[in-house]
């Protein structure tokens, strides 16, 4: 029987919904399979031995059945597998990756580089666009300091100026509406929908809240649809669903908390749309030299029926309500078995 130690929390803004994840794998893991080592790590960084029955509990927001591990490298040794569940910053940035790379340690999903890669929106964008993939318009700035900003124009030749400059040179070459996105974020924490200069303004200070790369990208009215991917070489990709948002766009809110947001699988599109997305997800997923699993989010473009990526994510959420194991669920591979098949291509 495999150790199978399954990492969750982390110290991102993400820490919360990567519980809710882990709950729902560690509930589904085949028990006959894997001896489960369930690892919390707090926001501050802190390892734990998680001691709660996962069979029986589901989460409520705390943590609190759990004993400090001293020496992390030791315990991590004792494992066979590793299994991140950990979305964001310090889980899902090649970090935690290195980790285990240095230890020697097999574990699931991207390894360094797709990694990085694909939490740093700005330089998947260099890579999509590398690979063909149509995008919409976008910029990225960098924060230098207080009310100034460095512009990074195609030739990565840098200016820096002060936050009306930069918003202005932005809107002349970018229509209205714009999203503003910190480059290292997931779950659309610190996105914002921006239709004037007033509002992109306040859109980029939110998101150096988060990061001080900040994308801006013109916004494409449509479908926002993802695809999610399995596998090394011979990769498979699901059917794609749809978000059908609650709020005005698919935010942190309305991915978690809103009642009114729902999901359709497969999306409303034709067969032969679908067929195409599914493919361009392959093709994304391989760009950037994904392994193991990632989900691939597109818009489908009203009135012209174009497809544009959005964005990879090579560790999707796993909640009851996320839409990887939906799309696969919908193929007709369960929660258990999508997971085994999974760990399956360590």
């Amino acid at each position: 029987m495999k150790k199978l130690g399954v990492i969750f929390g982390g110290m991102s803004t993400e820490n919360d919904v990567s519980l809710v994840s882990a709950n729902s794998i560690l509930k589904n893991l085949d028990k006959s399979k894997y001896e489960i080592y369930p690892i919390y790590i707090d926001k501050n960084g802190k390892w734990y031995k998680y001691l709660d029955d996962f069979n029986k509990t589901t989460y409520d927001g705390k943590v609190e059945n759990k004993e400090i591990i001293h020496n992390i490298i030791e315990y991590l040794k004792n494992l066979d597998i590793i299994f991140p569940v950990l979305h964001g910053l310090y889980g899902e940035d090649g970090t935690i990756q290195g980790l285990f790379e240095l230890l020697k340690i097999p574990y699931v999903g991207c390894k360094v580089l797709a990694s990085s890669i694909g939490m740093d929106k700005a330089y998947a964008k260099i890579i999509f666009e590398k690979a063909g993939l149509k995008q919409c318009k976008y910029q990225y700035i960098r924060k230098y300091k207080e009310n100034e900003y460095i512009y990074i124009d195609k030739n990565f030749e840098e200016t820096r100026y002060d936050i009306a400059t930069i918003t202005k040179k932005i809107s002349q070459t970018q229509k209205f509406p714009m999203f503003v996105k910190p480059s290292n974020s997931g779950s659309s924490v610190g996105i914002s929908k921006v239709n004037n200069i007033e509002e992109l303004k306040q859109g980029i200070i939110n998101a150096s809240k988060y990061d001080v790369k900040i994308l801006i990208e013109e916004g494409i009215i449509g479908k926002e649809v993802e695809c999610a991917v399995l596998g090394n070489e011979d990769v498979i990709a699901s059917t794609v669903g749809q978000i059908l948002s609650g709020n005005e766009f698919y935010t942190y809110d309305a991915k978690y908390l809103s009642q009114n947001s729902k999901t359709l699988i497969p999306a409303d599109l034709s067969k032969e749309k679908i067929e195409e997305i599914r493919k361009l997800a392959i093709k994304a997923f391989k760009a950037i030299d994904g392994k193991g699993l990632s989900r691939v989010d597109f818009f489908v473009e009203e009135g012209t029926d174009e497809v544009y990526i959005n964005e990879i994510n090579t560790l999707p959420g796993f909640t009851s309500i996320s839409m990887y194991p939906k799309l696969f669920e919908n193929m007709g591979m369960n929660y258990q078995e999508l997971l085994d098949r999974i760990i399956a291509t360590v």
